[in-house]
């Protein structure tokens, strides 16, 4: 299986318009790859905090369109990373978006884990609640953003609900590169999946991000990782390596807490 994951650079100077329009052309140069992974909140910046609600879109809204197109187009399977979501009812989600090859909405993610400490994306969206998985011809995604990565029983849940790899987009900061290549790499071993984490370039609001893309297998190697700046980072790994490594060191099977089955969605 081929996995190309586009590091965006977001940087000031660039309309949200011309981003989506650039990336959509990333996205179909990527054909004859089975997945394509894009990173959180690129169309507005992951701490552009103050765009959240200037830049939020309908679930189908333009970013769904110019999405659905590439995926099509290019005939991917399609993680297109994460949008401001603005609810019917109001509130504002920091929403994953994944579409199949034919271009239609496999499923949505909204994520639960929101970061920012009373402040920022915390007070600004809203909790999703559900647990998401999205079955390919060759794997089950289980989907996360960002700050879930710190969380490992949202991870446990979708092993639980029949994930073999995690698909985490982010806006990661470089001040904490060092904590997400080590947690990227713990969420593989302590789940025996493949960790496929994609990150955004350049500065949002005066933040550096840490880019480093990377992508793990079952037994926590380090199968490719990107640099710093705009990327995209292409790989092929072999999803029964999933099923082999669980069977052969079978340390799933040996646990004794948190067994409670979480709901399966998507």
């Amino acid at each position: 299986m081929r996995a190309s994951l586009i590091q965006i650079a977001v940087e000031e100077g660039e309309s949200v318009e011309s981003r989506r329009g650039r990336v959509a052309s990333l996205v179909r140069d990527q054909a004859g790859a089975d997945l394509v992974v894009l990173p959180e909140l690129w169309t507005t910046g992951a701490f552009a905090y103050e765009r959240f609600a200037e830049e939020a879109e309908p679930l189908e809204g333009p970013t769904y369109e110019a999405m659905a197109k590439a995926a099509s187009d290019a005939g991917v399977w399609l993680h297109a990373g994460s949008i401001s979501e603005r609810d019917p009812d109001g509130p504002l989600y920091n929403t994953s978006l994944v579409f199949s090859p034919s271009g239609e909405l496999a499923a949505a993610y909204r994520k639960i884990h929101r970061f920012g400490f009373d402040k920022g994306e915390a007070v600004l969206m809203a909790a999703g609640s559900e647990l998401v998985t999205v079955r390919l011809p060759d794997t089950i995604l289980g989907l996360a953003t960002c700050y879930d990565l710190r969380f490992p029983e949202l991870f446990r849940g979708l092993v639980d609900a029949g994930a073999e790899t995690l698909v985490l987009p982010a806006g990661w900061p470089e001040r904490r590169r060092s904590h997400w290549t080590l947690l990227a790499q713990a969420r593989a071993v302590e789940n025996q999946s493949f960790v496929l984490a994609c990150g955004t370039a350049g500065t949002h609001a005066g933040v550096p991000q840490a880019g480093h893309s990377i992508v793990v297998d079952p037994w926590g190697e380090v199968l490719a990782e990107a640099g710093a700046g705009e990327e995209i980072l292409t790989v092929d790994f072999d999803p029964g390596k999933v099923a082999v490594t669980r069977e052969q060191f079978p340390a799933l099977k040996d646990r004794v807490l948190g067994l409670e089955r979480p709901r399966r969605a998507g």
